[in-house]
């Protein structure tokens, strides 16, 4: 099974149901280029996965197929060769990365995540609240969060649309990854030498004062994971989800303004159209059996958290609204899931972005029949490529109400 099959976008729950009769719940795929791979899509299996660093690594020095792969693959950024970035360190050395990083997630002040959060909200639906419709996906969801990240991180609001379309073109996994990864290392690069000869009161600033060892360029790659990390996947989450609440009678409710419904909609998104469908990777380090399945040592193996999300063994009944439930594996398991202050702020903005968009519009609806919305085709990650609406047309608000 090819990775980039197109039915992962536009029928992932009757493929994944496909690939568990056929291959059980690891399943051998292609990467581009015809690479050989195993995608992990039982909910046991990826939890014993992540769970056993020393079986399953995240040191990608240890893939049996570099030989194999070419200087221009498209995937390489995400794969990373010779990465020694966060995601790809290992036992002592994650531990005091991950805790320089979540410390300078942590102190950011929640009032004034929220307060930059809905500043830029306001500011981008006056761009178009008077012409009574727009493209929720290119002109809100996939601004809001770079742009609100930009400022926590250090980077001026000027940079935020460029490193957008880098992201973009990074994440996508296409014929322009490798250009959009070079931009965002050369930006995070001059951002990381600005901040050392003139720190301030930003996440950057407060990584470097407490970087202990870690060199410069290793700073630079952690910056480059939490960009990739925290963008797409929150603009997507945005997008999912008011995708979610305007077409299902069961959300209706947040539109007239109940508003906890929002959160519940946001939990339903991350079961069942998950932003994250496809995490690169784990390595074997040494001969086992997963799934059924024996893994060479060196096997790259996919993590496939949407298809472990539908897992029937897990969710015997699917169509059960998952209220608080949190067991998903949108933000992983295990000593690389993702950071809890990291998690808060793709929250904080994901929410207040909804929460901003409804209500300044509050009629907001689909603007096109549902079955007509497209996926973007990313291996990694589930989002539209847009999302049409149309409302009442509504003015934009004066500086001074702005929070």
């Amino acid at each position: 099974m090819p990775l980039n099959d197109p039915r992962f976008q536009t029928d992932p729950v009757e493929l994944y149901r496909e690939l568990r009769r056929d291959h059980g719940s690891v399943v051998p795929i292609l990467l581009d280029s015809d690479i050989p791979a195993w995608l992990v899509i039982g909910y046991r299996e990826l939890h014993q996965v992540t769970g056993d660093p020393t079986r399953f690594s995240r040191d990608s020095a240890l893939w049996n197929q570099w030989d194999t792969v070419p200087d221009d693959w498209p995937l390489l950024p995400m794969i990373g060769r010779g990465e020694t970035s966060i995601i790809h360190s290992t036992s002592g050395q994650h531990r005091e990365r991950a805790a320089m990083i979540s410390d300078a997630l942590e102190a950011v002040d929640p009032f004034t995540l929220r307060q930059h959060a809905e500043q830029l909200a306001d500011e981008m639906i006056d761009g178009f609240c008077a012409d009574g419709r727009t493209d929720i996906i290119g002109q809100y969801a996939m601004l809001l969060p770079v742009q609100v990240l930009a400022r926590l991180l250090g980077f001026s609001d000027e940079q935020g649309p460029g490193l957008v379309t880098a992201l973009n073109d990074m994440l996508n996994g296409r014929d322009r990854a490798l250009t959009g990864h070079q931009h965002l290392v050369a930006a995070a690069t001059a951002l990381l030498a600005g901040k050392t000869d003139e720190p301030g009161a930003d996440v950057v600033s407060r990584m470097l004062a407490n970087r202990g060892d870690f060199t410069v360029e290793g700073i630079t790659k952690d910056l480059l994971m939490i960009m990739a990390a925290g963008h797409q996947p929150t603009a997507d989450w945005i997008g999912n989800t008011l995708r979610l609440m305007l077409t299902d009678d069961r959300f209706a409710a947040s539109l007239s303004g109940g508003r906890h419904s929002v959160g519940e909609a946001m939990t339903e998104v991350l079961w069942e159209d998950t932003p994250t469908q496809n995490v690169p990777g784990r390595w074997a380090t040494r001969d086992t059996n997963l799934g059924n399945r024996r893994i060479q040592s060196g096997d790259l193996l996919i993590l496939g958290v949407a298809a472990a999300n539908f897992d029937p063994q897990i969710r015997t009944d699917s169509s059960v609204l998952t209220g608080g439930n949190n067991a998903f594996f949108s933000f992983g398991h295990g000593e690389h899931r993702c950071p809890f202050p990291a998690q808060e702020i793709a929250e904080v903005i994901a929410r207040t972005g909804i929460e901003v968009l409804l209500d300044r519009l509050p009629d907001i609806d689909l603007a096109v029949p549902e079955e007509t919305l497209a996926q973007r085709p990313s291996p990694w990650l589930r989002g539209l490529t847009s999302l049409p609406v149309i409302f009442s047309p509504a003015p934009p608000l004066a500086p001074a109400r702005r929070p």
